[in-house]
């Protein structure tokens, strides 16, 4: 198994260990045992970052400088570049990665939407013309300017830890914002390569700093309710979510959260790939550890035994072909954490005790190792009340509930208390026209995608506030600012 290097903290332009020297080992969740070690943040540290941070937002021209900012950030990307293989070496040992997810979705994807954000930033507006109008007697010209809002706290998960940390990294960078990184304790080391390569490519000191550690609460809730912290950036659970905004409320924090999902996927009777598309549905890829990943199958109940029967057989022909390390055509491996197992294991037990039926699946398999396998698991004959079709389970179980037309499908679906992402299949108007009725921040028609480095993304309801990536996440981290002032006298009403 390979040893990761040791993870270090970056704060104010310098790589360091905690305050202390206290470590923590970062558990592989293929083996189960420690793969490395990451310095453990203490109060000291990560007040240091925010000070840093403040310091370097209110002191030098990095908010002002887009030049600078430009250049740096495209140097910043060739480091990245060059240290692909190590970024796939972290994304496997840290995040639990099989290789065929790593460039799909860890790495080449990651790169790909930092890539999107260098090209969409020309299209931010930092000056706009709102013309002249007549008040009191005077003519005004107005102008709006857009500016950094300041010092951001980006707070990080483990499923795919690349793609979130370049989201809110190199987004806020761009809009002018300092940065204290705060990833997830058991993917320090996607969040330590930052600071890494930030010193290699000459940012200014106090510009990006990375802070972790063994308690994920005690960093992110001092960037939370320090008052010179300006803006949280989260992504995460809505109950984390719902915590930030409670912790931020003195300080008037902004807050951008994406947060939890359990989205529907809609196949209608009438989709040209009927067969395809539920078989497609099973949820095995990074064993279902996505915010945004299609939970909740709805078939018609006039095809459902068929859905059934085409689910039966898609995951007997996926069988075993998931959880080897050394595997790269594997797109499944172990969930993150015994934690994580442990949490995924309850919801298929709890599923029984509702009365759905386990068609695939269930079981914990130490054969595959003594990391966190959980087997791909599939249950039918839900309803849409039960626990197991109404919570976000993070793992690889997918329920199937079947409808009984359009209107029910639509029901079902909106029947959330999330609303991420989503997806139906389907003629194609018929698929627009319901497309437009489900309350969700992104929905896939007949499998189009609709998540990318250049376009929006976030949710509706208890899954989140805000967007993410685009234009629109560029612009996340900056405020509106209008001037006007008289030039000329109004003519006489």
């Amino acid at each position: 198994m390979t040893t990761l290097p040791d993870a270090k903290l970056y704060i104010d332009g310098k790589l360091c260990d905690a305050t202390g020297g206290g470590t923590f080992d970062v558990i592989s969740p293929w083996t189960g045992e420690p793969a490395g070690k990451a310095a453990d943040a203490t109060a000291e540290d990560v007040n240091a970052a925010i000070a840093a941070a403040r310091r370097a937002f209110d002191t030098t021209d990095w908010s002002t400088n887009t030049e600078k900012r430009v250049a740096l950030l495209k140097k910043y990307r060739e480091l990245f570049e060059q240290n692909r293989e190590r970024l796939g070496q972290l994304a496997i040992h840290e995040a639990g990665a099989a290789q065929g997810a790593v460039n799909r979705a860890h790495v080449d994807m990651a790169l790909d939407g930092w890539d999107d954000y260098m090209a969409v930033f020309p299209q931010v507006e930092w000056e706009v013309d709102y013309g002249e109008k007549p008040a009191f007697g005077m003519i005004h010209k107005r102008l709006g300017l857009r500016e950094a809002v300041g010092v951001v706290g980006a707070i990080t998960p483990w499923n795919v830890p690349l793609y979130v940390n370049i989201g809110k990294v190199i987004a806020a960078l761009l809009a002018g914002c300092t940065v204290v990184l705060k990833p997830a304790p058991d993917t320090p080391g996607m969040g330590a390569i930052f600071g890494e390569l930030a010193k290699e490519a000459g940012f200014p000191d106090g510009v990006i700093n990375v802070v972790f550690g063994a308690d994920p609460a005690l960093a992110g809730e001092m960037l939370v309710t320090d008052p010179r912290v300006d803006l949280i950036s989260f992504t995460g659970s809505t109950g984390v979510g719902k915590r930030i905004m409670e912790q931020g409320a003195p300080t008037l924090k902004r807050v951008f959260l994406e947060l939890g999902g359990k989205s529907a996927k809609i196949v209608l009777d009438d989709a040209p790939n009927f067969q395809m598309d539920v078989a497609m549905s099973m949820l095995v890829f990074h064993a279902g550890q996505g915010c945004a990943v299609h939970s909740r199958l709805l078939v018609p109940k006039s095809r459902y035994e068929e859905a059934k029967a085409i689910l039966k057989g898609a995951y007997g022909q996926f069988g075993d072909n998931w959880g080897d390390i050394g595997n790269p055509a594997h797109i499944m491996g172990p969930v993150v954490s015994r934690r994580q197992m442990e949490r995924v294991k309850s919801y298929i037990d709890l599923g029984q005790e509702e009365g759905a039926t386990l068609l695939v699946g269930g079981n914990i398999r130490p054969d595959k190792g003594n990391g966190f396998f959980v087997e791909p698991t599939c249950f039918v004959d839900v309803t849409n009340d039960m626990r197991i079709a109404q919570e976000e389970i993070f793992g690889p179980v997918l329920v199937v509930i079947p409808y009984e037309d359009d209107e029910d499908a639509i029901r079902i679906a909106n029947e959330s208390s999330y609303g991420l992402s989503g997806g139906v299949s389907g003629s194609h108007d018929r698929a627009i026209a319901i497309a437009r009725r489900v309350k969700t921040g992104s929905m896939s028609v007949n499998n189009g995608m609709c998540i990318a480095g250049d376009i929006p993304f976030g949710g509706f309801k208890a899954s989140g506030m805000g967007r993410e990536w685009g234009v629109e996440g560029i612009e996340e981290y900056t405020d509106i600012k209008m001037l006007a002032w008289p030039v000329g006298q109004a003519e006489p009403a």
